[in-house]
């Protein structure tokens, strides 16, 4: 069906021809060519790579064969098995390995996997070392070291814990007051990773947990990604089990989004504003960063607080480089992805769900009081699929001179804000797709802005 290559990783479809899929061999040539990357990092030293999974049908096919071809390649491997995505960034840091290579399609659907990849400290390769590993991977003139110099596999061992430790010794996470308000909390963790790990961190909380879908079979019990569409279950549970709140997670647990009492949405967008407002107050006048495509809210809520707001291109490696060079106390994605770099510059829906139930214990309201305190804005998320007669190139260009005269910024793809709304153009990183993505005070008006939008993307393409 369709392999990608991009800045979040080498993902793709499981099976069909060489070079258009995610095939074993495809597999071995994009291991092997990070392996010559690190490798080039580090010359003359015996590398040690950390490897993770989350749960889906071709992950232990993939496990294997990734172990395989590091061991093949020489370096010696740390293997965390089902691990969350956060968890194995955790691990290369805590056991100061080289990299690490997480084996997960995120939100994507059950036939997809993908090889997503970490430098020493954990962290997604920048674009230009991702591009290096394409480069690498081009060149199949690969030598592989003789039997004495192959690699080892140092360990099998579980993470979860570690990480989840890890997350309840941060200053900002208040167990003791959590503790005291009992939250009775239903997860839903799409029958992957999160249901070993979310479970464990809520009841180290002092959460009665009603669990949803956490056996981690792979078999996806909706849609994986945590938009509202897919949540109808959990919201007839939480009024059902007359619960406080919700929390749901996408199959490597590094997105993350909250549903309230009522069974209403908290919405995903206001994870991470929710999140940065408790740190705020603790650190006033601080600065947060978000991508393009990410509700205004954040910034609202950022200069409540005396603080400075900056944006970054899509893409968690663009986030983090961002928040490394203005020094920000919190940051993340619009998409449920929490960043606190006090622990790790990754997304983590752990650390993101410690810290919101110590805000949420600490005002004493319930979740549709908080979700009250932030100012309120409507996202229309849409998407067209890509075909040979869209030049996408060609769109952005052409949008770019129309709205020339308004507030347009073309560091991904092209944003134009204007006064009361807001709409993000792009070509994806993941998917097949442009992604049309509004904001607006109204969901009638973010919808039908998207819908200008649209309609002018085909126009331009002559596909009216």
């Amino acid at each position: 069906m369709t392999l990608i290559k991009s800045i979040s990783g080498i993902r793709g479809t499981i099976g069909g021809p060489t070079g258009e899929n995610l095939t074993p061999l495809d597999i071995v040539k994009f291991t092997t060519a990070y392996t010559r990357l690190i490798s080039r990092r580090n010359p003359g030293k015996r590398l040690t790579i950390v490897i993770g999974r989350d749960a889906r049908l071709s992950g232990e096919l993939v496990m294997d064969l990734v172990e395989g071809t590091l061991l093949a390649c020489g370096a010696d491997v740390i293997n965390v098995g089902l691990c969350t995505t956060p968890g194995t960034e955790m691990a290369v840091i805590t056991r100061k390995a080289d990299g690490g290579i997480i084996l997960t399609a995120s939100h994507n659907p059950r036939q997809w996997n993908a090889l997503k990849l970490l430098n020493a400290h954990g962290e997604f390769l920048s674009a230009a070392e991702g591009q290096e590993v394409l480069e690498l991977a081009e060149d199949e003139s690969f030598e592989f070291p003789p039997i004495d110099r192959i690699g080892h596999l140092l360990a099998r061992e579980d993470f979860n814990d570690e990480h989840i430790r890890q997350v309840l010794a941060l200053p900002l996470v208040d167990v003791e007051a959590v503790r005291k308000r009992r939250f009775k909390v239903v997860i839903d963790a799409v029958n992957s990773v999160g249901g070993i790990v979310m479970p464990k961190l809520l009841r180290e909380l002092g959460c009665e947990v009603v669990e949803l879908n956490c056996e981690p079979t792979g078999e996806f019990a909706h849609n994986p990604e945590p938009l509202p569409e897919n949540l109808t279950e959990i919201s007839k549970v939480i009024v059902r089990e007359k619960a406080d709140l919700g929390v749901v997670v996408d199959p490597d647990v590094d997105r993350l989004a909250f549903v309230s009492e009522d069974g209403s949405m908290f919405v995903e967008e206001y994870t991470l504003v929710a999140v940065a407002d408790y740190i705020l107050t603790e650190h006033p006048g601080g600065v947060t960063v978000s991508n393009l495509s990410s509700s205004r809210a954040l910034r609202d809520v950022t200069e409540r607080h005396g603080g400075k707001y900056y944006a970054s291109a899509v893409g968690e490696v663009n986030v983090t480089t961002k928040m490394k060079e203005v020094g920000a106390v919190i940051g993340g994605e619009g998409n449920g992805g929490v960043i606190y770099p006090e622990l790790h510059y990754g997304r983590d829906a752990l650390v993101g769900t410690a810290l919101f139930l110590t805000w949420l214990a600490k005002r004493g309201m319930t979740m549709t009081q908080l979700r009250a305190t932030y100012p309120s804005y409507y996202a229309s998320k849409n998407k067209i699929e890509l075909t040979p007669a869209i030049d996408v190139d060609k769109v952005l260009r052409e949008i770019k001179a129309r709205y020339a005269s308004e507030k347009v910024n073309d560091i991904d793809g092209v944003k134009i804000d204007f006064p009361n709304n807001w709409v993000h153009l792009r070509k994806s990183n993941t998917e097949p797709i442009i992604r049309v993505y509004t904001e607006a005070r109204s969901m009638k008006e973010a919808d039908e802005l998207a819908q200008r939008f649209i309609a002018e993307i085909k126009q331009i393409c002559n596909l009216q």
